[in-house]
């Protein structure tokens, strides 16, 4: 019996043993390593292959009226327009301004050489205050009188009068004489303002402001203002009345 346990243990041994060499001697079953895999193809690729997104100044931009303006943005738009504008303006402005010299130079030529430039009333103060002075004292002389005094007033009216100023006021002098004597009329008259409008040629034309006082017997006095227009002639060295108009 000793002998059989004996052997069966040695028998076991050996059968043992032989399977651990052929286990020592077979290759192992390993997983590969990472880097003994097959290069894998990347997924990224260059910046050069991948097309870039467009810009966005490239896509047109959509105008206020809706519809879209392709090229430069709208205030610059604006203010192009606004520039033009303002060029057209100025360019109005030169225009109208030659015109309007153009037109003052005419103008000035043309008064030089009209007889409007021979008005010494506009460039003589000395025979402009001379022909003022002779004509205001004889208008207060021809329109001044007492009821007394008429023979004295006609003869004013003679030396300072002339031509259809002197038919006048004779004929009108010779309706009124009468009645001047009987109601015992008397009359101031004072020049309170003269203007001489036209001077030249020894005939010069006036517009008179006549302040006048007037008195009928005892009664109380009153006063009136009369405008006249006068031409006067320059007569004897002298300045003389040639036409009264009442205004």
């Amino acid at each position: 019996m000793n002998r059989l346990w004996g052997g069966a243990r040695t028998a076991a041994r050996e059968n043992a043993e032989d399977a651990a060499a052929t286990l020592a001697d077979e290759p192992t079953d390993t997983t590969p390593a990472a880097d003994t895999l097959p290069d894998e193809p990347s997924e990224t690729t260059s910046d050069a292959d991948t097309p870039s997104p467009p810009s966005d100044a490239a896509e047109p931009r959509e105008s206020d009226d809706g519809g879209d303006t392709p090229g430069e943005p709208d205030d610059a738009r604006r203010t192009g327009l606004a520039a033009g504008r303002r060029g057209i303006a100025l360019v109005a402005l030169a225009v109208v301004l030659l015109v309007t010299g153009a037109w003052f130079l005419y103008e000035a030529h043309r008064v030089r050489s009209t007889p409007s430039a021979e008005n010494r009333a506009l460039t003589d103060t000395e025979a402009t205050n001379r022909v003022a002075g002779d004509v205001d004292n004889a208008l207060a002389r021809i329109f001044s009188y007492t009821p007394k005094g008429t023979d004295a007033t006609e003869e004013s009216a003679r030396s300072v009068l002339t031509g259809r100023a002197a038919r006048q006021y004779e004929e009108l002098f010779d309706r009124v004489r009468s009645d001047l004597a009987g109601q015992k009329v008397g009359l101031t008259t004072v020049a309170v303002r003269t203007g001489v409008v036209d001077l030249h040629d020894g005939t010069a034309k006036l517009l008179v402001f006549l302040d006048q006082t007037s008195r009928r017997g005892d009664a109380k006095e009153s006063h009136a203002a009369a405008q006249l227009t006068v031409t006067a002639r320059f007569e004897n060295d002298r300045w003389r009345i040639a036409d009264i108009q009442t205004r």
